[in-house]
């Protein structure tokens, strides 16, 4: 069984990530050692990796609570699931368009900088209240 160290070099996660996820009941107490120094199992290292895949899709950590919960019991829990990934693709739907105005308006502002040869054409427009 790996060490927490191993751990963290196997699931990407610091030393301080792990001890926070089984103080916050996200992990479950893992197994100690003799000398009281935890010892991952197969489980365990499984369930890390349905965080980070869960955390990667953009769920909170109170979400993934919810996931996780709904692991042992996917057919009940499947509607809230469901509604669960539906909030978070309009989430990120809605970022997506975000960036996409973004993009467009500091692509205006260079141009204007770049048509410029006088003041900062960036700055003027940053300067300006909507």
């Amino acid at each position: 069984m790996p060490s927490i160290g191993e751990t963290a070099q196997q699931t990407g996660l610091s030393v301080d990530t792990l001890r926070y996820y089984e103080k916050i009941g996200l992990m479950p107490r893992i197994a100690r050692d003799n000398r009281g120094r935890r010892r991952y199992e197969s489980r365990d290292l499984a369930r890390l990796r349905f965080i980070r895949r869960a955390q990667r899709c953009g769920f909170s950590l109170d979400e993934i609570r919810i996931l996780l919960e709904s692991r042992s019991c996917r057919e009940a829990a499947q509607p809230e699931v469901a509604r669960l990934t539906e909030q978070k693709l309009q989430e990120i739907q809605a970022r997506m368009a975000d960036l996409d105005r973004l993009q467009q308006e500091l692509g205006q502002l260079l141009q204007l900088c770049r048509g410029s040869d006088q003041g900062c054409p960036i700055i003027d427009g940053l300067d300006t209240s909507e």
